[in-house]
């Protein structure tokens, strides 16, 4: 098969057919063999009733539904799963992503090698409450992932089907997908200019708590693809250096009260009414809680299943 693709929605029943006629014309004129995998996250519309029409009509196309609402993430998950194209392409129900951008995606994955090509939607639809904080997203991503992307979040994707069985999408990690194949060891990472379309039925369903989620979820995936398996060289390290800068500077204010009473200065006041004094305590204590949780990191992963999970790309 050459082509899965693969569309999470959530109550979008009103550009469902419009969107798979679309796709169902370009499909035709370019004479892919491909299949439509449609990712119901609990709509409450009647999203999966057209779905269940379209497969009727048309055996290339695949639904999965889920009980309730979970997210973009696990969509594209199960998604992935379930799709056999050697190219797989991901898009929004929203009809703000063009499906005629679909052949080029496929010839950058097949033809020129790229293992995913990320959308940049240049020209954009949307108000500057979502444009800016946009901006500054993307920003951010590029400085923590090293991938010169100028739209992270852009749903239109195409993936060479490795990619899609190599990496695990859950939580919110939707928008770091470039970033999660690099960690995976998939470094041609492309990017393409895509048509942005305004949205032409029902009404966006992201709010702005998704770009503080966002920064907290880009976090996350930087600490755990640095220290996720070697959890005491971020800890341990760090509390060692405080362990003994609090050392350090406690001896300091011993050995200047010493010196203070061997000079025939005042026994007041007391070493235990300066502050330096539990500073010190408190850095020393910090340092030695810190080290003990990278420790008790350690014995965790050294303990998990997963630890000696390595992907083997070819083997003679």
């Amino acid at each position: 098969m050459d082509i899965s693709v693969v569309i999470p929605l959530y109550n979008e029943a009103e550009s469902l057919p419009e969107l798979n006629a679309w796709i169902e014309r370009v499909m035709a004129e370019h004479g892919f063999n491909y299949e439509v995998i449609y990712v119901d996250d609990g709509s409450t519309d009647d999203s999966w009733r057209i779905i269940e029409g379209l497969k009727a009509k048309n055996p290339n196309v695949c639904g999965i539904k889920f009980r309730r609402n979970y997210g973009k993430s696990p969509g594209l998950h199960c998604g992935f799963q379930k799709a056999q194209g050697d190219v797989v392409i991901t898009m929004d129900a929203d009809l703000q992503d063009s499906p005629d951008e679909i052949p080029a995606l496929y010839r950058m994955i097949k033809e020129e090698g790229y293992d995913l090509v990320s959308g940049w939607k240049k020209k954009r639809y949307d108000p500057l409450t979502k444009t800016i904080p946009t901006k500054l997203f993307n920003a951010t991503a590029r400085k923590f992932s090293g991938l010169k992307l100028h739209d992270f979040n852009c749903g239109l994707k195409a993936y060479d089907k490795k990619v899609v069985k190599s990496i695990e999408v859950y939580n919110d990690m939707h928008r770091y997908i470039p970033y999660m194949a690099k960690i995976a060891g998939f470094h041609k990472v492309g990017e393409k200019v895509v048509q942005h379309r305004a949205r032409k039925y029902g009404s966006t369903k992201f709010g702005l708590s998704r770009f503080f989620n966002g920064y907290l979820d880009l976090l996350t995936l930087w600490f755990t693809s640095k220290f996720g398996k070697k959890p005491m060289h971020f800890f341990g390290l760090l509390g060692t250096l405080m362990f003994l800068v609090g050392f350090i500077a406690l001896v300091i204010v011993l050995v200047m009260k010493f010196s203070s009473i061997l000079s025939g200065g005042e026994l007041r006041p007391l070493v235990t009414q300066s502050p330096y004094f539990y500073i010190s305590l408190v850095a020393m204590l910090m340092g030695t809680q810190l080290f003990l949780t990278g420790f008790i990191g350690e014995l965790i992963s050294r303990n998990s299943s997963q630890r000696n999970n390595y992907t083997i790309d070819a083997e003679i």
